[in-house]
């Protein structure tokens, strides 16, 4: 009988730590505070944490940026 593992990575919280936010986005945390232009909530108790869901619009963004235009696609095509 075959058999199949499946390894799943789940955050459990929407405000991450700026460590946890760097991993969450792939970067070092020095790489994080450097690039990503998300700015941290501060809350009461001075602490600052990253909203999830601001990181993953960043993300995404980066995404469509890459993404060609309709233009550059028909460039490419020589229309």
């Amino acid at each position: 009988m075959a058999r199949a593992q499946l390894n799943l990575s789940i955050q459990p919280y929407r405000m991450l730590k700026r460590a946890d936010a760097a991993s969450y986005c792939g970067l070092s945390a020095t790489s994080f505070l450097a690039n990503c232009p998300v700015p941290a909530v501060l809350l009461p108790g001075g602490r600052k944490v990253w909203d999830v869901k601001d990181l993953d619009r960043w993300i995404e963004g980066l995404k469509e940026d890459s993404r060609p235009s309709d233009d550059d696609l028909l460039n490419q095509l020589g229309a």
